[in-house]
């Protein structure tokens, strides 16, 4: 299973410290909606009722917040609601602003001074929103920057908490109030400039999350498709205390000698690779002060012959005591990942029943199309987890794991593979078509591998099902209901093919490549697949909600996300069919409430829309047109008795709530 526990006494211990329930949803009780996950677990839940089957339809729009002004465009951040504010971040230069929650007033916004290190940082406009905390009944703000300071604001005033932190020695940054993450990676750098390039980068698209009194960072790596090189640092995960900003622990992702893992890095590939970071968000188990971290692969995504062995801790699911920064346990969900199979949401706590017994769960979405479920204490799969053979790969020097890790349970949500009945088959003429477009590709099951270009096949390349951009991906985290422990799973049907070519071409490309040394092979572009009569090439539905009863493992039911888009509905070949409902084939952001499923996508026409669903059954109970797409997720709150949703729309935060 190559997971393993690290201590099964304290593991025992803690399972003994609590019994408490996440039913209650810690950080949405009350209207709030306290962390970028609503609670701690990340359910994306509220308790609150005031909008339901009958009445959504009548919701319109209260405010709208534009963040055009601070150069917003991805619309990734989800703001908390606490106190009485909402509080977020916006644009690349991550301003932290505080709103009025009925009006959409700005209140205070606070911006980093600038750095080289900013400006580097190839996930400026990517931050997902802020932690919060109350240290000695202050009410403080949290966040990561692009140029990997940790800053602690008063979240009444906006102004730098003091005696947090250390003088940074940069030109406009304040006396107190900011931490330097690099002072703790143990790598040189300079306070403004970072880290060499040469030796590595890091940055932050994720808020820190705050346990007791300890703050958790994490951090972001460049993307691996825009690297050429084989050098970088690794994403280690550091602890701080939430009143003095003081170094507490870090833990190292990528072991070095005499650490647990180490054997997993063959021809002392750890002395110079790195990534593995946790850009995801993190979540914790307040009660029991466990925190849970996603990780990505290592440096380079889609060839990894300069990395041979599983590669631990990439690609994996952590749980450390966030006390000391000791592992608990551990699962590593891809070895050796050349997929970009990155860990791309938070994981999930719930509590369910199983047997008859109250078990502490944590499960794990992947864009894999699996949920890999775990005893959150002791980190044992609720269901067996089984290794099986996969493919190997065809590219020189690439030595991949015999192996992977597949669940029993639950079943794949969405595409595994690829195989002639998951192509369209609306006509005979349209199936043959995309059966003679596959004739280009090297395709297989889940987990067939990468092929370079000028193969001996002379293929165009693979496509592997899901793709990097298939499953569960950051677009749109999974929800889940803590009262009946349902996991609500959005995911989309692709594929991916990547132009694989010698690494001097990627490099060519780069204007500031990170790393000193070439890789053989690196990923060139998407190479991009032919659509039979511009149509998809899979059978729909192209996008999903599943429903999944952590309970049991077993799914409940799923519905199509969205639309069937125009270009199907009155595509000639189709126009006389009567073609069921598809989905638009975009994830659709979530969350749920007391009393539903809400979700964003389209309708045929392209309009955006928010969409109501019965949870219980999956059908739809409303629809309401909305200004704009949603980008990332959504949020609730209740304010002075009235609930509003908020929905992150680019530069735009929109807010819906009943007349």
């Amino acid at each position: 299973m190559r997971r393993v526990g690290e201590s099964l006494a304290l593991a025992a211990c803690l399972i003994a410290a609590t019994t408490a329930a996440l039913a209650a949803a810690p950080g949405t009780q009350d209207g709030r909606w306290h962390y970028l996950g609503g609670d701690s677990a990340h359910t994306r839940y509220s308790p609150a009722d005031q909008i339901d089957a009958s009445n959504f339809n009548d919701l319109e729009e209260a405010w709208v917040w534009d963040g055009a002004s601070f150069d917003a465009r991805s619309g990734r951040s989800t703001p908390s609601y606490v106190d009485g504010v909402l509080y977020t971040v916006v644009g690349p230069r991550r301003y932290v602003v505080a709103i009025d929650p009925k009006s959409g007033e700005t209140l205070w916004t606070y911006r980093e001074p600038n750095t080289r290190r900013w400006e580097y940082s190839m996930r400026k406009d990517y931050g997902k929103g802020v932690a919060y905390a109350e240290i000695d009944g202050r009410g403080i703000i949290y966040i990561i920057s692009p140029a990997f300071f940790l800053t602690a604001l008063d979240a009444k005033t906006g102004q730098p908490l003091e005696g947090f932190g250390k003088r940074v020695p940069v030109d406009g940054f304040p006396e107190t109030g900011v931490v330097d993450l690099l002072a703790d990676l143990g790598h040189p750098y300079d306070a403004y400039d970072g880290i060499d390039l040469e030796r590595g980068y890091i940055t932050s698209s994720s808020p820190p999350i705050v346990v007791g009194d300890v703050i958790i960072v994490g951090n972001s790596a460049e993307q691996g498709y825009n690297q050429s090189r084989i050098e970088n640092i690794p994403g280690d995960i550091l602890g701080y205390d939430a009143r003095t900003g003081k170094f507490l622990w870090k833990f190292n992702v990528l072991p070095g000698p005499g650490e647990f893992g180490h054997d997993t890095w063959e021809d002392e590939a750890w002395q110079w690779t790195g990534d593995i970071s946790s850009w995801a968000p993190l979540s914790a188990d307040q009660e029991r002060g466990i925190v849970y971290i996603p990780t990505n692969g290592a440096t380079l995504d889609f060839y990894g012959g300069h990395r041979p062995g599983d590669n631990l801790f990439s690609t994996s699911l952590i749980a450390l005591d966030v006390n000391t920064g000791k592992r608990l346990w551990h699962f590593q969900m891809v070895h050796h990942d050349i997929w970009n199979y990155d860990t791309p949401t938070a994981p999930v706590l719930l509590d369910v029943v199983m047997d008859g017994k109250t078990v502490p769960i944590v499960a794990q979405a992947t864009k894999q199309s699996f949920i890999y479920a775990f005893n959150r204490v002791t980190g044992e799969p609720l269901w067996p987890i089984v290794e099986r053979p996969v493919p190997v790969s065809k590219i020189p020097g690439e030595k991949l794991a015999k192996t992977q890790p597949f669940p029993t349970k639950p079943a794949p949500y969405d595409i595994q593979g690829l195989t002639h009945d998951d192509l369209i088959d609306y006509t005979p003429g349209l199936r043959q078509a995309a059966i003679d477009i596959l004739k280009e590709w090297d395709t297989g099951p889940l987990f067939q591998p990468p092929l370079h270009r000028d193969n001996e096949e002379k293929l165009q390349g693979s496509l592997w099902c899901p793709g990097d951009v298939g499953g569960v991906n950051i677009d749109a985290p999974v929800a889940a209901d803590p009262n009946s422990g349902v996991l609500y799973v959005p995911s989309r049907t692709n594929c991916t093919t990547r132009v694989i070519a010698p690494g001097r071409e990627r490099d060519d490309l780069l204007a500031e490549p990170t790393g000193s040394r070439i890789a053989r092979y690196a990923a060139l572009r998407s190479a991009g697949v032919r659509r039979p009569d511009n149509l998809p090439l899979f059978k729909p539905p192209y996008s999903r909600i599943t429903a999944i009863d952590m309970n049991t493992g077993e799914h409940l039911w799923y519905i199509p996300a969205g639309e069937t888009p125009d270009r199907v509905l009155n595509h000639p070949d189709l126009k006389d069919m009567d073609i069921p409902n598809t989905g638009t084939g975009a994830a659709p952001p979530l969350m749920v409430t007391d009393t539903l499923l809400m979700y964003a996508s389209t309708a045929s026409d392209g309009t955006p829309h928010l969409f109501a669903v019965d949870k219980s059954t999956g059908e739809q109970v409303g629809k309401v047109e909305i200004g704009a797409r949603v980008r990332y997720g959504m949020m609730t709150y209740v304010h002075e008795n009235k609930q509003y949703v908020v929905l992150q729309t680019g530069s735009l935060h929109t807010t819906l709530a009943l007349p």
